[in-house]
């Protein structure tokens, strides 16, 4: 009775004792406590990053080849929907496309090395006149900057050929050649797969989320696979202008393994920043020990002309989705990469720092940041 009363608003609730007392913040929500637990929580982070490292050094046998096969998956994947979206057999497209990609490599260190092979005798007697030229130029100094022997300098290496230092080196490149090919093949592998059941394998590895953390790790694939495309699609175009670019002066200025130097060119503009500046660099002493100084600097010239022409024109419209960081980040980026990882981690170091900007882009949302990283107030720019 007492229930139905109730239920019906006869009987109303006993009263209250008053209004309840505000509970007060406690010691490690405020002042010191919360400045303790930011730190704490900051080392937290830290901790988990250099074991995360850690673990990536140990086992860069496995994470360097995945990480290039994700690469290259995310570049191609276009290609294998249009195939597939136009009736190509889903295994047919992806087998297609692998032996595309690999006939593309293939072929470009078959043109270095073939290239090498016909003009190493030429350059090699260039690049002896060149030196002995340079050698006497250096003479003619009022300091004593050439008061070296070359025969001394030929005999040094001989001596260093037939040393033990030189045994020890020679094993561990031949660990290195063993370990590079296990990492190729690892790669060709797992790029097939990438390419094949890339979407399935990320549905496998998203089936312990749920409701918003499903749909955040779904635009984090999204966001990763859509940085890692537009950036190598992007480079490559800098860099086959780059290559064109530098090819033609060298060959205008017949300077000898022109073609081989645009290669080179083409693959280290993949390093931003340093690498065509470096591939310059080389193209540059080539031009000096075969042609002089007046081609040398001419070389410098072409190199300068090109880099500022590709940065100020061509970079901003290519790249403008796929690579958004400072500079400075990009340096910082290669810096630990090549400390970490050597040419490798130079290469991987800046579209794997993208993906990690992209990913903050869209923690919240498509178009909503993360936290802490949105705009809370006006910019100075």
């Amino acid at each position: 009775m007492l229930g139905l009363f109730r239920r019906q608003g006869i009987m109303s609730s006993p009263p209250s004792d008053g209004p309840r007392p505000i509970a007060e913040p406690g010691l490690w929500s405020r002042g010191v406590g919360l400045a303790a637990t930011r730190s704490l929580q900051t080392l937290s982070v830290l901790a988990l990053v250099a074991v995360g490292v850690l673990v990536i050094t140990q086992l860069s046998l496995v994470f360097i080849p995945v990480t290039i096969a994700l690469i290259l998956a995310s570049a191609i994947h276009p290609l294998v929907a249009l195939m597939r979206r136009r009736g190509v057999p889903s295994i047919l497209a992806t087998w297609i496309a692998l032996i595309g990609i690999l006939a593309i490599l293939g072929g470009i260190v078959w043109v270095i090395v073939l290239t090498v092979r016909s003009q190493w005798d030429d350059l090699i007697d260039s690049a002896t006149d060149g030196i002995t030229q340079v050698t006497a130029w250096l003479d003619t100094l009022p300091f004593n900057l050439a008061s070296f022997d070359l025969d001394e300098v030929w005999a040094g290496v001989g001596d260093f050929l037939t040393s033990a230092s030189f045994g020890r080196g020679a094993l561990a490149g031949v660990s290195a050649t063993a370990s590079f090919f296990t990492g190729l093949a690892l790669m060709i592998v797992v790029l097939f797969f990438f390419l094949k059941d890339g979407p399935r394998i990320w549905e496998f590895l998203l089936r312990p989320f749920t409701g918003a953390s499903y749909d955040r790790a779904r635009r984090i694939g999204d966001k990763t696979v859509d940085v890692f495309g537009g950036y190598i699609r992007g480079t490559s175009i800098v860099a086959a202008a780059d290559a064109l670019g530098i090819g033609i002066g060298l060959a205008i200025l017949q300077i000898p393994l022109a073609l081989p130097l645009a290669v080179i060119v083409f693959l280290t503009a993949f390093i931003p920043l340093v690498g065509a500046t470096a591939a310059g660099i080389l193209a540059a002493l080539v031009a000096l020990v075969t042609h002089g100084p007046v081609a040398a600097l001419i070389v410098v010239g072409i190199v300068v002309l090109v880099n500022q022409l590709e940065g100020n024109f061509l970079q901003p419209v290519v790249m403008a989705r796929s690579l958004k960081l400072h500079a400075l980040v990009i340096l910082l980026a290669l810096t630990t990469g090549t400390i970490l990882g050597g040419i490798v981690g130079a290469v991987l170091s800046v579209p794997i720092a993208a993906v990690a900007w992209g990913i903050i882009t869209v923690w919240d949302g498509p178009h909503t940041p993360a936290k802490p990283f949105r705009k809370k107030r006006p910019e100075t720019v």
